[in-house]
């Protein structure tokens, strides 16, 4: 170009970042333009959030049903004891883990709906990073809850339950724990992938520095050896 300024005009865009400049805006780690409007058929055609909801009803379903009937008594007592072999540390843990998967997943579904608001890439990286981490936690969690109501549900003695009682329930909390591993870990590995695809596009994003900012230039050099070499020649050898 025929001028320092007119070169500055073609090699910079309209946010002064010279092109070739990676940029969060463009979309990262998953998310569109931060400060996009939301969209609620997108996000819920979104895979993670359609395997968040269903661990969510998954989770209902496996605390609801020991809650209303996983507790039985026999015709000549009066004390109420857990239908899984009488062990209330099965019926216990079922609870405890449906309920706080529940919220989780309530969690979750409000940081996915914040998420593209996220103007920082270090936190969309904490985001996603902490996403992969609790989905792969909860995916044990169940797996460790589903071997145990299934081994208390297998030993249980029919003498305690004659007539059979919330078997359909305790089979419903079983089966919806079983399900709920691979939900969980649908999510970790879907997590995983947003993780890879957003490193990659925001590889050089966290630390850009504009070259008009940046103190000798060795970070310009570094990161647009070429674009560089002729900001500097034509500021300072014109």
């Amino acid at each position: 170009p025929a001028s320092c300024s007119e070169w500055l005009r073609h090699t910079q865009g309209l946010s002064g970042v010279p092109r070739g400049a990676p940029r969060m805006e463009g979309g990262a780690y998953g998310a569109g333009k931060a400060g996009g409007a939301f969209d609620p058929q997108t996000f819920f055609r979104q895979p993670h959030t359609v395997l968040r909801v269903l661990s969510w009803v998954f989770s209902i379903v496996v605390f609801g049903s020991i809650v209303n009937e996983g507790y039985l008594n026999r015709p000549d007592e009066e004390e109420e004891h857990c239908i899984f072999n009488r062990n209330h540390n099965a019926c216990n843990y079922g609870i405890t883990v449906g309920v706080l998967a529940f919220l989780s997943c309530l969690l979750y579904l409000a940081l996915d709906v914040y998420f593209p608001q996220i103007s920082s890439v270090k936190d969309r990286k904490k985001a996603v990073l902490s996403d992969i981490g609790v989905s792969a936690f909860w995916a044990f969690l169940w797996f460790v809850g589903f071997c145990f109501l299934a081994n208390q549900w297998q030993v249980s003695k029919h003498e305690n339950n004659p007539l059979n009682e919330g078997a359909d329930a305790a089979r419903a909390a079983i089966t919806f724990s079983f399900f709920s591993i691979f939900t969980w870990v649908g999510q970790a590995f879907l997590a995983y992938q947003r993780y890879r695809i957003g490193a990659d596009s925001a590889l050089f994003s966290q630390d850009y520095t504009d070259p008009s900012q940046d103190s000798g230039g060795r970070n310009c050099l570094v990161r647009n050896p070429l674009l560089c070499t002729q900001l500097f020649s034509c500021f300072y050898l014109q």
